[in-house]
């Protein structure tokens, strides 16, 4: 690595740490109902929507109402989705005059985009109308994302709240995280890429002539605006087929450097924003800590690979498949932080990455997404490790376990382990039927491990609600459209349920005062055990397919056996 790669890190890493506080100040203060001035003219429109939806923001939910509601809207976005695809033939704002989409993969599309998923089995500019790319998954985009920072506003209260019977309101929780989080820094940061020269229109696509003397269709589109929330609301899904790789989606440095700092940046300031919600902010840098630390060590074994060189090229560096533009560290950068935010957009090809490269994209998948993760999923996921990691705790001292002051009991244990292990189920499983049918094994495009590990990072992706791919497998088929729509479906809301009926167990519970016997959550002792509870739980679960996958791999590179 050259010096120049050093200080690309140390800025990225540099301006995450200092945004990350202050951002999260912000979410608390919103949430907590302290509008800045800025953006009061939207109170009025928060009051129409509430006035359209028949209900008012301070009427209280129990968690099994908050869920209703959540699922309701869920289904809803689902169909309109699907409906819109099936449509789009018809539809006006089509000037590439695309077909209508075949209803497995509109399926599969559409439970992606609601899940926060955006796993695309299909080539953005050769597939979606410029209406079903604006009013179909940009708006996904936007309420997903909202849909996961809800969540995490219901578990934080069912924390810090002390004998309640609700956990609040869905739809303020949703139209508050849209209208005063999502939609201000996606408007500003759409402007920066616009300046930047990312594609922003509706003009139709354009021939033109190559120096070689051939046509070539030009896409264009209204991309500067999807892509904005695609990386602020942790989404991913790429307006063209190469996402980020594409320079009318990434053209310069700076948009490659900004693109990369949105996709860690709320997720990493919610965790403080949580801090400041359950009135502990030094719980708040120990969870941070231990994602840190998870996402560094991921990043140096990545790195460290990368820069090895491929035995099979005389030791060359690995750049096929790179983005060579801004050099082989943005690429591994991307690759890192997009898994470990649940992310999945790309400026390389994840196919293209060395073994243990892959190896750590795929773990950072597997582990639930929870090194910072989604918009809010990926808090609320960690909190299930921190579940675990506190009951293992009290276990050791002898004593009931007890977090931010809450008595754990046999209910919140149940619901935090089928949080952690419904993904894992999932993938293990859906990994098995694609090898031993012959569906499955037809879009496999590589033998032996690499073909194995294609399989299996495509169901830890969709589990994970990830959305990037090892794109050499062949995933636009009936067989991986329905397993795969299954398979989001459970990664989310197979997690997210879990989540809100702990919270409204522990908001039912009164505070239990500390005491010398109680085990704290702050310091780095607390990091060091939730770090071992999370890497411990993802390596007994997924260490047999992976040594079969990339272990076999490295290990086949470095003996010269292809």
């Amino acid at each position: 690595m050259k010096r120049n790669d050093w200080l690309q890190l140390a800025a990225y890493f540099g301006v995450l740490l200092a945004l990350a506080p202050l951002i999260g100040s912000y979410l608390a203060a919103v949430f907590g109902g302290a509008i800045p001035r800025w953006l009061a003219p939207l109170k009025a429109v928060e009051g129409r929507i509430y006035r359209a939806v028949g209900t008012s923001p301070d009427r209280e939910m129990r968690w099994t109402e908050y869920a209703i509601a959540l699922l309701w809207f869920n289904l809803v976005g689902v169909l309109v989705l699907m409906g819109l695809q099936l449509t789009q033939q018809w539809l006006p704002l089509n000037p590439a005059g695309l077909p209508n989409v075949a209803w497995p993969l509109a399926l599969n599309t559409a439970v992606s985009f609601v899940t926060n998923t955006n796993w695309q089995a299909y080539s953005g500019e050769a597939t979606m109308s410029y209406l079903t790319q604006v009013l179909g998954l940009a708006v996904q985009n936007f309420v997903s994302a909202g849909t996961g920072m809800a969540v995490l506003l219901a578990l934080a209260r069912g924390l810090a709240r002390r004998s309640a019977s609700t956990v609040g309101n869905f739809w303020a929780d949703l139209v508050r995280s849209i209208l005063y989080v999502l939609v201000p820094l996606s408007l500003v940061f759409s402007l920066v890429l616009v300046e930047q020269g990312v594609v922003q229109n509706l003009a139709p696509y354009q021939e033109v002539t190559t120096l070689e003397g051939a046509k070539q269709v030009v896409p264009l589109g209204p991309a500067a605006s999807q892509i904005a929330i695609k990386q602020i609301g942790t989404n991913g899904g790429g307006f063209f087929g190469v996402n980020s790789a594409h320079p009318f989606e990434n053209p310069t440095p700076l948009t490659n450097f900004l693109q990369m700092l949105a996709i860690l940046m709320l997720p990493a300031a919610q965790v403080f924003m949580f801090g400041r919600m359950i009135g502990s902010r030094r719980h708040a840098w120990s969870l941070f800590s231990a994602m840190l630390v998870l996402l560094l060590a991921g990043l140096g074994l990545a790195l460290w690979s990368e820069t090895q060189g491929n035995p099979a090229l005389a030791n060359l560096a690995p750049l096929e498949g790179k983005e060579t533009r801004f050099g082989v560290v943005n690429s591994v950068l991307w690759a890192v932080t997009t898994t470990a935010a649940s992310n999945g957009s790309v400026n390389a090809m994840h196919d293209s990455l060395s073994p243990l490269s892959g190896l750590v994209a795929l773990f950072n998948l597997m582990l639930g997404e929870v090194v910072f993760g989604g918009v809010g999923a990926g808090l609320y996921g960690m909190l299930a490790f921190v579940v675990l990691t506190v009951f293992m705790a009290g276990l050791m001292v002898g004593r009931s376990p007890e977090y931010l002051g809450k008595r754990l009991e046999q209910r919140e244990m149940v619901l935090a382990m089928i949080a952690v292990l419904a993904p894992c189920v999932i993938i293990l499983g859906f990994t098995a039927i694609a090898l031993l049918t012959e569906a499955g094994r037809s879009g496999v495009t590589n033998a032996g491990p690499h073909g194995l590990s294609q399989v299996l990072y495509a169901f830890a992706s969709m589990a994970g609600n990830n959305g990037s791919a090892f794109a050499g497998l062949n995933a636009n088929t009936i067989f991986y459209n329905l397993l795969g729509a299954v398979a989001m479906f459970v990664g989310r809301f197979g997690i997210i349920l879990p989540m809100l009926a702990a919270a409204g167990s522990l908001a039912a519970k009164k505070s239990c005062p500390p005491s010398s016997g109680t085990f704290p959550t702050h310091g780095p002792l607390f990091v060091l055990l939730l770090v071992s509870v999370v890497f411990i739980v993802g390596a007994l679960t997924f260490l047999p397919a992976l040594t079969l996958g990339p272990v076999v791999e490295h290990l086949m590179l470095g003996s010269r056996v292809f």
